[in-house]
Order: structure tokens, then C-alpha cells, then sequence
């Protein structure tokens, strides 16, 4: 199989979805892998490094034009969409609920859309689950960043000072995001509370860290009750394949302190809080009501080198099998590819994709 990858064009975006390793693996199955020159620099991954594991470098049209399989990190954007051919396989992170334009795209050449972010396996999100726990570990960093009055943040340190109480951060979630979150908000001494719709996930949580957060059942009043003196709030809210709830209302975030600082990892599928938005890294923030919003669509990106070992160590045996077995076969053998499809043949085949779109769902394949 011709496998292409290409470099990643979304702002500020430096990931890449192949390393030369990856691409030796790849090879002693004698298949062919073209990357886009240039494509490894913003994660430390030369074209010398490529070429000596045997890749071919080659122009953007290329990987494109002689790929049967495109490999990517993020979802293909407008300026790429003219690049893609019908009868194509996609496999990134696709985020289609809340990009309807790109959906009916894939769909209209019949592509084959294979997401990161619905793969399943034993009930877990093996691929997002990496770039979830770094974004997860990120959020109350960037919290604590823009908590500064020259950020327009309200002032307050995290961690308190002696005499002073920390900051509070409330984490909507106790999935691998919120975990994370709530790991380095207890290691920055804040005041954390997680809340979430499952209580055996917050037993876990509570044993985990042995008493030192406090757990609330999602409910709109624990939710109302909590945000209003919160310093950071993150919302770690997924559903695989469709669009997040909105549990922040833009009442609700009335009743929020100025200056507190609002992380919402969700945004990628739509985000939780009504008035959240994709940021990029180079203008990350806004305000609304006095409240700080950071909503980064590609937060791991930030940290390039670690974000592409790690999320690559988990994509690359899927792309193996993809590529030994064929798509079709790779699709119809392998229940977890099976959950990652979001397009096929022109048709939706993830359920909670179709419902979000509000489109028809192909219920067989």
C-alpha cells in the first residue's frame, strides 16, 4: 500500500503522524510511505531521518495524488480539501460532529474517514487517550498562566501562599482529561472539585487520590453551585463521535468570578460551555463576561516532540494493520477499526456522528 504523510498545516499545529521509526516498521512489510518534505521538523524529525528509514520526500500534491491511505494528526482543513480524491482513506483525528462541511465533503468523495477518536478498545479511547492526558495535565497550567492580572486574570497564585487559600478548580469530567487535570491541580495544592454524570468514576477518583478531592454527581445545580467561585474551570466532557452537551450556559457563566479562567478541552467536538470557541495557539484566549476563555483545538500541540511519540506509539498498529490487511478487509475483521469508521461508501456509520449532524446513519457496512 502507498501510504501518505503529509505535514500538518492547522496554526501552530507541529505534530506529525509518522516518525521514522514508525516508518521502518512500515517498510519491512514492503510497503511504500511518501512524507511531505519538511514534514517532521516541528518535532524534531528530520527528512535525513526519513530517507535513512527508507521514506520517499516528496511534494504536498504528491502524498496526496499517490496515497491510498492519508495518515494525518488533525482533520483535513479547507485548503486541503481540493487535495483529496474520492475513493481515498483518511485515518486522523476527524472531530466531525461540529464540522459539518467536512462530513458532507468525505461523504459527496465517498472517502473512507477513519477517526482516532472513536476507536474503542475493551471500552477505552486507546488513541485519544494519549493527547487526552497530555491536554488533560495542560489545562490547569494554562489556567493558572492567564490567572494573571496581565492576562486580565483575577490575581490569585494556585497555590496560595502562607496565609492564603489556593485557588479552586472545578473539572466537569472524570475521564482521562479530568483525571489528569485533577492529578496536577491536587500536585499545584488547589482546591479540586470534579464533577460528573457516573459515580463509579468518581469512587474511582476519590480512592485514587485518596480523599483529596472532592466528587459531585453531574447535576445543573451542582454545576450552578460550584462554578460561581471557581478560579478554573475545565470542561473534560466527551462523547465518542458526537457533539459535547452544553452544560455552561451563558447565564450560568454570568455567576462566574472576573477573571477566573475557563479551559475547555471539549472544544474539539463542540465544547461544553455555550460560549466556548476554537482558539489556536498563537491567540489562544478570549473574554466573555469578564471570563477568560482558553479554547486551543490542538492543546498537545504545544508540546510537539512528547505529543507525536506518544500518540504515534499508539496509532502505528493500527496503520499496519490498515496497510497488511487492506481497508475493506482491515474494516470488516477488525471490530476496533470497525468503531474508529466514521464515513464509508458515502454513508455515516458512527450513530452518534448522524444524530449530532442530523444526518441518516448507515447501521450496516
Amino acid at each position: 500500500m502507498i501510504i501518505g504523510v503529509p505535514g500538518e498545516i492547522k496554526k501552530e499545529e507541529y505534530r506529525v503522524a509518522m516518525t521514522p521509526e514508525g516508518v521502518s516498521e512500515l517498510k519491512k512489510d514492503r510497503h511504500t510511505i511518501l512524507v511531505e518534505a519538511g514534514a517532521g521538523e516541528g518535532s524534531g524529525f528530520s527528512d535525513e531521518e526519513y530517507l535513512q528509514a527508507d521514506a520517499d520526500i516528496v511534494d504536498r500534491t504528491t502524498v496526496f495524488r499517490k496515497s491510498g491511505l492519508i495518515v494525518k494528526v488533525k482533520e483535513p482543513l479547507p485548503q486541503e480539501y481540493d487535495l483529496l480524491r474520492e475513493g481515498q482513506s483518511v485515518f486522523t483525528y476527524l472531530h466531525l460532529a461540529p464540522n459539518r462541511e467536512l462530513t458532507e465533503l468525505l461523504l459527496k468523495k465517498k472517502i473512507t474517514g477513519i477517526a482516532y477518536e472513536t476507536l474503542q478498545k475493551d471500552g477505552a479511547l486507546p488513541l485519544l487517550a494519549p493527547m487526552s492526558e497530555i491536554a488533560g495535565r495542560m489545562a490547569p497550567l494554562m489556567g493558572a498562566y492567564y490567572l494573571q492580572k496581565i492576562h486580565h486574570g483575577e490575581g490569585v497564585l494556585v497555590t496560595g501562599t502562607v496565609g492564603v487559600k489556593p485557588a479552586k478548580a472545578v473539572i466537569l469530567g472524570a475521564g482521562v482529561v479530568g483525571t489528569n487535570s485533577a492529578h496536577v491541580c491536587i500536585g499545584l495544592g488547589m482546591d479540586t472539585v470534579v464533577i460528573n454524570k457516573g459515580v463509579e468514576k468518581l469512587q474511582r477518583l476519590d480512592e485514587m487520590f485518596m480523599g483529596r478531592i472532592k466528587t459531585l454527581p453531574l447535576t445543573s445545580h451542582n454545576i450552578a453551585e460550584e462554578i460561581k467561585d471557581a478560579d478554573i474551570l475545565v470542561g473534560a466532557i466527551l462523547v465518542p463521535g458526537g457533539r459535547t452537551p452544553i452544560l455552561i450556559t451563558r447565564d450560568m457563566l454570568k455567576t462566574m468570578k472576573k477573571g477566573a479562567v475557563i479551559v475547555d478541552v471539549s472544544v474539539d467536538q463542540g465544547g461544553c460551555i455555550e460560549t466556548s470557541m476554537p482558539t489556536t495557539h498563537d491567540n489562544p484566549i478570549y473574554e466573555v463576561d469578564g471570563v477568560i476563555h482558553y479554547c486551543v483545538a490542538n492543546m498537545p500541540g504545544a508540546y510537539p516532540r512528547t505529543s507525536t511519540l506518544a500518540l504515534t506509539n499508539a496509532t502505528l498498529p493500527y496503520v499496519k494493520l490498515l496497510a497488511n490487511k487492506g481497508i475493506e478487509k482491515a474494516i470488516r475483521e477488525n471490530s476496533e477499526i470497525e468503531t474508529a469508521l466514521n464515513i464509508y461508501k458515502g454513508e455515516i456509520t458512527n450513530k452518534a456522528l448522524a444524530e449530532s449532524i442530523g444526518m441518516l446513519y448507515a447501521s450496516k457496512i
